[in-house]
Formats: C-alpha cells, sequence, structure tokens
C-alpha cells in the first residue's frame, strides 16, 4: 500500500470529526473532507477512500496534505481558490452605475446590458465588455435599469397639509352618532363569465379553469363606509355620473343616517364629487334640503390613501372579487353577503396615521410659513 502522507489522529481529533458528523449543519465539503480523515486514519487507501467518500483521488490527496503541512482546521477549511481579477476598476464601476442612472440613448426606451457593455467601451480603454461582467456589477449596487415603478408625486403645499389634517381630525375625533364620519368612493368591476365550465377541485388536485374567458361589460361600485362604526354599503350601479353621485348623497342622508344631525363625507376630488351635483340632479328645494346635512371634507390631490375607504375596497376585491362573476345579478347578491357577513362581524378599519404623526414623519415636505423666512434687511 502506497501512502504519502500518513494521518493519525489523536483522539480528540477524532471525537470532534465524528462530533461534526453526527449533528450540527456543515457545508457537504467540510464533512466530506471529515470523512477522509477518518478513513485516512483508518488505514484506508487514497483509491478505496475516494471511492467510498464519492470524491477525487486529487481532493484525498489535498486534503492529507492540508492536514500534516497544517493541522486539523485547515484541513478541514476552504483552500483559498485563485480568481480572474476584476475587470472593471473602482472608477470604470462609478461610470457604469452613472450610466445606468442616466437617460438611454435616442431611440431606445430604457438601457439594456448590452447597451451598457456598448457605452462603457466606447467611455474606456477596453477593447470589449461581457454582458455578465455588466451585470454583476449592476447586481452589486442593486440597479435594475431596464425595470421602473410606477408612483404619484404629490405637491405637497398648504392646500395639501390643510385638506390632509382635516380629514386625519375627523378620523380622530370621538365617535358622535349625530354626526357620523362617512367615507365614499367608488371602483369600476369587470363582469366576467366563462367560456368553458370550470372543473372543481378534487383531494390532490386543484380547481382548474380555461384561460378564456368572456368578457360582459363593467358596472360601477358606489362603497360607504362608517370611519368610526362597523357598518359598509356597496350600492351596485350601471355608471357613475354626477346625477349617480347625487342619489347616494340623498340615500346617505335619507336612507343610512335619517337621525343624524350633519353627515361628515370624506372623499376624493372627482370631478362629479360636488355639491352642483345635487342640483343636476333634484329641484333647487331638494338638493338644497339633501345639502344641509352634508358636509363635504376632500383628501387632497393624489392621496386617495388618506381616504379609509380604499382600505375597504382592498379587503371586497381580495375576499369577495377575486374571481369571475358573469352578471351584474349575481355580483349584487355575492357583495350583499359579504357586505352582511362583514357588518355581522363588525368589522372595522383600524387607522393609525395621526395628524402628530404626519408632523412627524412629513414635517421636511411641509411648507414653511412666511413669518418664519429671514428677510434681507436694507443696510443704513
Amino acid at each position: 500500500m502506497n501512502i504519502r502522507y500518513r494521518v493519525e489522529l489523536s483522539q480528540a481529533e477524532r471525537s470532534k470529526l465524528t462530533a461534526l458528523l453526527n449533528g450540527g449543519k456543515h457545508s457537504t465539503r467540510k464533512l466530506k473532507r471529515a470523512q477522509i480523515l477518518l478513513a485516512a486514519d483508518a488505514g484506508a487507501s487514497d483509491e478505496d477512500i475516494a471511492i467510498s467518500v464519492g470524491v477525487g483521488g486529487s481532493t484525498v490527496y489535498r486534503t492529507k496534505r492540508r492536514f500534516l503541512v497544517g493541522n486539523l482546521e485547515e484541513a478541514l477549511s476552504e483552500e483559498p481558490r485563485p480568481g480572474a481579477s476584476r475587470k472593471l476598476s473602482g472608477k470604470e464601476e462609478a461610470l457604469l452605475v452613472a450610466t445606468a442612472c442616466s437617460n438611454p440613448p435616442e431611440g431606445r426606451a430604457r438601457w439594456t446590458l448590452e447597451l451598457l457593455a456598448d457605452e462603457l467601451v466606447r467611455l474606456t480603454e477596453h477593447d470589449s465588455i461581457s454582458r455578465e461582467t455588466v451585470r454583476r456589477r449592476l447586481t452589486e449596487n442593486d440597479l435594475k435599469p431596464w425595470r421602473k415603478d410606477m408612483w404619484c408625486i404629490p405637491h405637497i403645499d398648504g392646500e395639501y397639509v390643510a385638506r390632509m389634517e382635516d380629514v386625519l381630525d375627523l378620523y380622530a375625533q370621538v365617535p358622535d352618532p349625530k354626526r357620523p364620519v362617512v367615507c365614499f368612493d367608488e371602483s369600476p368591476t369587470q363582469l366576467i363569465g366563462e367560456v368553458r365550465q370550470p372543473i372543481q377541485a378534487v383531494p390532490g388536485q386543484r380547481e382548474r379553469y380555461d384561460c378564456e374567458y368572456r368578457r360582459n361589460g363593467t358596472v360601477n361600485l358606489f362603497i360607504f363606509l362608517d370611519a368610526h362604526q362597523p357598518w359598509r354599503k356597496v350600492k351596485v350601479t350601471d355608471r357613475r355620473t354626477a346625477e349617480d353621485f347625487a342619489i347616494c348623497m340623498r340615500e346617505l342622508s335619507d336612507v343610512h343616517f335619517p337621525e343624524a344631525d350633519r353627515i361628515r363625507v370624506v372623499l376624493d376630488n372627482l370631478s362629479t364629487h360636488s355639491p352642483g351635483a345635487l342640483y343636476q340632479a333634484f329641484p333647487p328645494c331638494e338638493a338644497r334640503r339633501v345639502l344641509r346635512r352634508l358636509e363635504f371634507h376632500y383628501v387632497p390631490k393624489h392621496a386617495s390613501w388618506l381616504n379609509m375607504v380604499e382600505i375597504e375596497i382592498g379587503v371586497l376585491r381580495g375576499q369577495c372579487l377575486d374571481r369571475r362573476i358573469a352578471t351584474a345579478e349575481r355580483l349584487v347578491s355575492e357583495i350583499a353577503a359579504w357586505e352582511r357577513q362583514r357588518n355581522a362581524t363588525r368589522a372595522q378599519v383600524k387607522w393609525m396615521f395621526t395628524t402628530e404623526k404626519a408632523r412627524a414623519k412629513m414635517g421636511r415636505a411641509y411648507p414653511e410659513p412666511a413669518s418664519t423666512k429671514t428677510h434681507p434687511t436694507k443696510e443704513s
């Protein structure tokens, strides 16, 4: 038996390797090295060790050599691996990042890996740069220039702040049955029918439905939500015109809150959401009668998140409308069942954002009062 490096473990080393193999989370490579050392200590040949452990002969040779030349820890650890030097210097990598964050070339909607590689070749002395090099450097800097997120950037001025704090103060008030706070909004919904009947789920098989569907038009949902009480109401209509809005406001006054002295309505800035809509729908005396009991509070433009009913619309879509419903009649029935269950369980939206938190989180965005601005003084 020709063994170039003879491994002889101490009792402490054997115990350590045995414990390593019997428990704990370790890499596969480390466990195989432990098996190599124990087998070599038992007198097995390199060929037998390679076959039993499932490694190459060179791995057995290197592990035994690192143990004898160094120590047990060196034999179990990874040997440093020489790799190719980074193709891009720090300055060139910064140039890549700046280019990826700039506007794409004329005629292109966005930067791609190929475009960035070509641009870097043009800007540096490299003859070629692979797309993989570009991808790795962008990944290290958490950049994906071919992806975009859409969001609304509001202009926070005095009007924005005034409307925001007005709505937040309403939410923070003590509930008053005589002066309820009702959040209102609308949401369009498609009616979608099946072309082929879905296959119901059975044990071991999920429900299956065909990718093809039939569009049966759209309807509109008007949603009311009491900000302080566990009550909501959803009305399904064919349209969402100013007249439809006016009818909803009259129902809010006469049907849903007939005993209230004044109903404070939180709503967005849609053109139909105006007192004038009631004059378009009703005679002047009727419009005036309804409006005397309503008090409109508008959220800021581009700040629909301040309307509590937006949360309820999300719950409605997730719990009830996340499926194909073909007809308006079935939609009305399903929404009514959801509404009854939600009201019966006394579900409410727990609103946490307050005026104090708004001033703390958004204080730097608040407009600066004119009285605090410094004015230049005329030298005498």
